[in-house]
């Protein structure tokens, strides 16, 4: 069984796969300084509530924390006495290229994406995450990532707003029922919700008409479902998107030959 983990800024997810499935999935907040016997506490109730009994032989870790790692791999090492996978270091084999300038370091999530979205629906594609920064990673005919672009997520920039101007408060994004706001939520969530459609709209567009070819946009994050809403705006949104990508990644390192145990 393989025990998938993505660690973002904001949340670090585990999920497990028994080969043919994923059969659990858990979230909780990010924190380098948790320790590996903390997480394989918290792992290990919240599997027993579940009624999951799972022998874990294989882990693989996507992680935009450089600092969480090292815990992790302690995790894998001293309870599933596994070697873990990590994407982006070398000995972790990717079934897609990846064509950016020389020395740029890509975010292991971006890959992870990018792999998923190429198994799922081939080449040609601009994948939207809408996470803690709102990325466009673009793949290639063939599968390739070829480049994207960052933009400051949804919720920081709410965040931003609420701390540099005093008089605004803090508010939960959501699609208002009307553009133009009659007090400061219903204006302050227009703004940010209409914006970032605007965003989205006007930078896979350009994207488009770069590449010179059609493409699709496909949606995933934790605010993906509210900005499913909009017509025409995605071609397709996937929840899992990252824990495929990781699956994929790990099989195939498992079949060419990439060692993940002692």
């Amino acid at each position: 069984m393989l025990l998938a983990v993505d660690c973002g800024n904001t949340n670090t997810v585990f999920s497990i796969y028994d080969g043919e499935q994923f059969i659990g999935m858990w979230r909780t907040a990010t924190d380098w300084k948790r320790t590996a016997d903390q997480y394989y506490v918290w792992l290990n109730t919240l599997m027993r509530l579940q009624g999951i009994e799972a022998d874990i032989t294989d882990m693989i870790i996507s992680s935009t924390v450089p600092r969480v790692v090292f815990n992790l791999r302690v995790l894998a090492d001293r309870y599933f006495n596994t070697r873990p996978l990590v994407v982006g270091k070398p000995d972790c084999l990717l079934p897609v290229e990846v064509r950016v300038d020389e020395g740029t370091a890509v975010g292991p999530d971006r890959l992870v994406n990018t792999v998923a979205g190429f198994d799922h629906y081939g080449g040609n594609l601009v994948m939207v995450d809408f996470g803690t920064a709102t990325t466009f990673d673009v793949v290639a005919e063939d599968g390739a990532y070829v480049g994207g672009v960052i933009a400051p997520g949804v919720n920081l920039s709410l965040e931003a707003l609420h701390q540099a101007a005093a008089a605004l408060p803090h508010v939960d994004i959501s699609k208002p029922q009307k553009v133009i706001g009659t007090n400061t939520v219903a204006c302050m969530q227009s703004g940010v919700f209409w914006g970032y459609v605007g965003l989205v709209r006007e930078i896979c567009t350009r994207i488009k008409e770069e590449r010179g070819v059609p493409m699709k946009i496909i949606s995933t994050g934790g605010l993906a479902p509210l900005f499913q809403q909009t017509a025409d705006l995605f071609d397709a949104f996937e929840d899992n998107l990252t824990m495929h990508g990781l699956q994929v990644i790990h099989k195939y390192n498992k079949d060419n030959g990439t060692p993940n145990e002692h």
